[in-house]
């Protein structure tokens, strides 16, 4: 006991003296790896499956939007337990962290459970739902039931990884994300090819390997971690889960807008058929891959903010986010040059073998580089106010990128300028995104400054 408050104290000086540029870098690498090669397994699945053809293509699109849902609900319990364990490790209160933590785990493996029961159930209406259509059905069928089979792993896995970065331990998380990775990536070929499963031995690979990330990161979790995750400690249910609930929202409408987001896209590609449906899929893979990178920078900035937040050190807090703002704002720019410049050339990497695939393609990712420079601002803020505690503001931030702007948009350009509208909806929904973040995230730390 007495070497975990060690642990504990160690890190608690760690995050609130070193410099902070040094700090967020230091956290972030390991973050940055494991959210490129999540994106790049995901990509993975999609490659692979390109070579099936168009309609096997379109339909790991049209699941993928499930599970950006299962991942929402999974971010709900790892960002809303982990905002908190953070800030209460900088309170230097490590029992409500541990019991927090519990709760965290706990009921994203119940909930996990439910989502895929009920999902099964409803599985052809489901499909449908997604925006499948009919030539795209059966595969989106035979993929989207193995992956609800590993619906409770890949959320406990993401509270799992995200309560490790938030107590300073990005690394052990990369360690369990980067190994499971790595065996769906092995794993994609041989079910799909030599085994002859089809699409569904991609969505096999894909649950295997987060049932793997999961063992993995609750043995790191509780051998290495600084707050132990113990069934005793799944108690305070209602007010522990009332907070992580609480902290958790904002991830929870970024990640589930951006899925009803997806679904709309879907329906509305569908009018244009199967190549169109692909076509978005693939832009969708490709620039999630770009940002990936950034998301994992945040991930190294959002422990830095909640320990030194928590321990009112809010020069640190304001310094952190500064320095994350201007290096990826500087980095994005040079990712939408060079995908504005290769977008045929990046598109062609997925060898559909159809033109039109590549045609849409192309013209979506172009469109969709023009507002690369600002994303860095958006993310980066709905970050700052949700770590911070302000998980209303942090709520509407999350909503505008892909649901309060993107929807209208899509509703409102789409039938007047056809699939060229198609193309250029996200573009147009992050220009507004931006124009709503530097208000809101400016006044709140104005606010904050006045309490230094």
């Amino acid at each position: 006991m007495s070497n975990n408050i060690e642990k504990q104290e160690d890190k608690f000086i760690m995050m609130t003296t070193q410099p902070v540029e040094r700090l967020v870098c230091k956290l972030a690498i390991p973050t940055i790896i494991s959210m490129l090669i999540t994106a790049f397994y995901n990509i993975a699945d999609t490659y692979f499956v390109s070579r099936i053809g168009t309609s096997a293509t379109g339909a790991v699109g049209i699941v993928f939007s499930m599970m950006a849902i299962i991942q929402a609900m999974g971010f709900l319990f790892g960002n809303g337990s982990g905002n908190y364990i953070s800030r209460k490790l900088g309170e230097k209160k490590s029992k409500e962290a541990e019991e927090v933590a519990a709760t965290g785990f706990y009921s994203a493996l119940i909930v996990g459970i439910i989502v895929c029961t009920f999902s099964m159930i409803f599985i052809k209406p489901l499909g449908k739902a997604l925006g499948a259509t009919d030539t795209i059905l059966p595969y989106t069928m035979d993929y989207l039931r193995f992956i609800l089979f590993g619906a409770p792993f890949m959320m406990a896995s993401f509270v799992l990884n995200n309560q490790l970065r938030f107590q300073g331990n990005a690394v052990y998380g990369m360690v369990g994300i980067c190994v499971g990775a790595i065996i769906n990536i092995i794993l994609d070929p041989i079910l799909i090819f030599v085994l002859d499963f089809g699409i569904a031995g991609a969505a096999i690979a894909t649950s295997l390997s987060q049932f793997i990330s999961m063992v993995i990161l609750f043995v790191l979790c509780n051998k290495k971690g600084i707050v132990k995750i113990k069934f005793k400690n799944f108690k305070n249910r209602l007010y522990n889960l009332k907070e992580i609930i609480r902290c958790g929202l904002p991830s929870l409408f970024r990640q589930g807008i951006a899925s009803v987001a997806a679904i709309c896209l879907n329906r509305f590609a569908g009018v244009y058929g199967d190549a169109a449906i692909a076509a978005m899929s693939i832009v969708s893979k490709v620039g999630m891959f770009a940002i990936s990178a950034l998301i994992g920078f945040g991930q190294g900035f959002q422990p830095v903010c909640g320990f030194n937040y928590g321990a009112k050190k809010y020069d640190r807090v304001n310094k952190a986010f500064s320095f994350c703002v201007k290096l990826s704002t500087i980095v994005l720019t040079i990712i939408a040059v060079v995908g504005f410049s290769f977008a045929p050339q990046i598109i062609g990497i997925f060898k559909t073998g159809d033109v039109e695939v590549m045609e849409i393609g192309s013209a979506a990712l172009r469109w969709q580089c023009f507002s690369f420079p600002l994303i860095g601002f958006i993310i980066f803020s709905n970050m700052f106010l949700q770590t911070i505690g302000k998980a209303f503001k942090a709520s509407v931030l999350s909503l505008t990128r892909q649901g309060l702007f993107f929807l209208p948009v899509l509703f409102i350009i789409v039938p007047l300028l056809g699939l060229a509208g198609l193309e250029m909806v996200q573009p147009i929904a992050d220009i507004l995104s931006f124009a709503v973040a530097v208000p809101l995230t400016y006044g709140v730390i104005k606010e904050m400054n006045k309490n230094s």
